[in-house]
């Protein structure tokens, strides 16, 4: 039997990593500019955790989570979202009690779903959480960070789309008059949204099927049932959204599919990737920490899979930072190779952001420059016995980049920091 990788579970290869580092390099530049720092978290945590935190009679916990009992006999499940998991980290150490957090994080969540491009079922994330401040300015912040994640990248073609969900209480007023409605078409309902009718009525405005969507189209709105305390919360954020001058439009279906969501939710939407058009979305979570046993503390954050946003880098031909190598150094004859190994250990000191391939393996010049080609490199270093005699080493360029020249040891770094602008 050959073993592959489990189905919707992919490799990154080298070719594509770049794009990975880039995206994670940028995503950390951004969060420290807002005073966001990074979490790190287990992959493996108690299934009761998501059960209490993204709901019982939600899709990702009753179909999605990958869930098992240890030998120990705990319920563990791999994580299937970030969120609890950065709450109950925060309740365990103290970070929640009577203070302000800004936090983020990132890695793989796993959901059992039907992979398709874009959805697999173990993806990556970036996830933003500010806890403690119940506000809307910052609602306004952590929408803020995810546009100016994209300016840095050098992305566009986004549509922000906004809504409230208003108080629980608001909320309850709503799914009353909502339970009423659909209960008046419960006939013509899928089997799904027949099932939510009864525990999760709200995910039914969420439904992707024809027949369900036309009827849900004419249900009673969440907005026209938010309390003074919800409209009051909604117009400040939109507020913050005009005068930063980011765009956005209302959707009124737009509920999210966790449980733990109050106030203000959102998704960053493209119409490039076809059927999977969220990259990012979020909103605030208000009762979530006390619902998981920590103190009464607001929270807010959002999750952007890093799978769309590179699938979407693509599309654009947005630039990524080149991790190819420099410099491939060439090396033939017993004390060329020895003396080049040195050379090139004492290159990396001398200029930390040099990437430098040292040939291994042996080989002829010939099949050194043809690796030396290959590997991307701007330059190669060709030392034998007679440069290691001299003291100096042939510098060619292997993208047109001027004539072959011999240069001494000694002034090596220097040459080639002025050749490569580092």
């Amino acid at each position: 039997m050959k073993i592959q990788s489990v189905r919707g579970m992919n490799d990154v290869l080298p070719v594509d990593a770049a794009a990975w580092q880039h995206v994670y390099a940028v995503a950390a530049q951004v969060f420290a500019a807002y005073g966001y720092g990074e979490l790190r978290l287990p992959v493996v945590e108690r299934t009761e955790l998501f059960k209490r935190a993204v709901g019982e009679v939600t899709d990702v916990v009753e179909k999605e989570m990958y869930s098992f009992e240890d030998r120990g006999g705990e319920n563990l499940s791999l994580r299937p979202e970030l969120t609890a998991g950065v709450v109950r980290a925060g309740i365990e150490h103290g970070l929640l009690f009577n203070q302000q957090q800004r936090v983020w994080c990132t890695g793989p969540v796993f959901r059992y779903e039907r992979p398709q491009a874009g959805r697999y079922r173990q993806f990556h994330q970036l996830d933003v959480e500010a806890f403690g401040i119940p506000t809307p300015d910052v609602d306004v912040e952590i929408i803020a960070i995810a546009a100016q994640l994209w300016r840095r990248l050098g992305m566009s073609g986004f549509t922000l789309e906004l809504n409230s969900l208003g108080t629980p209480a608001s909320r309850a007023v709503h799914r009353a008059a909502l339970v009423e409605y659909l209960s008046l078409h419960e006939a013509a309902l899928d089997d799904d949204s027949k099932r939510r009718l009864g525990t999760n009525p709200l995910r039914v405005l969420d439904s992707k099927v024809p027949a369900t969507q036309a009827i849900v189209a004419n249900a009673p709105q969440l907005l026209d049932h938010l309390d003074a305390v919800s409209l009051a919360h909604f117009a400040a954020v939109r507020q913050g959204l005009d005068d930063l001058g980011i765009p956005y439009v209302i959707n009124p279906r737009l509920v999210r599919g966790l449980d733990y969501y109050t106030h203000t939710v959102f998704e960053w939407t493209t119409t490039q990737l076809g059927a999977q058009s969220a990259v990012c979305a979020g909103g605030r979570y208000d009762g979530l920490v006390q619902q998981l046993g920590g103190p009464q503390t607001t929270g807010i954050g959002f999750g952007l899979g890093i799978e769309r946003l590179i699938a979407l880098m693509a599309l654009q031909n947005v630039p990524v930072a080149d991790n190819r190598p420099h410099i491939y150094f060439c090396r033939f004859g017993a004390a060329a190779e020895r003396d080049a190994m040195k050379l090139a250990e004492q290159l990396r000191i001398d200029m930390p952001q040099l990437r430098l391939v040292l040939n291994a393996g042996g080989g002829g010049l010939k099949s050194q420059l043809k690796r030396a080609d290959a590997s991307g490199a701007r330059y190669a270093l060709i030392l034998g016995d007679e440069e290691t005699a001299a003291r100096c080493v042939q510098v060619k360029s292997l993208r047109g980049e001027g004539e072959p020249n011999q240069c001494p040891w000694s002034e090596l770094a220097a040459q080639l920091s002025a050749r490569l602008a580092l």
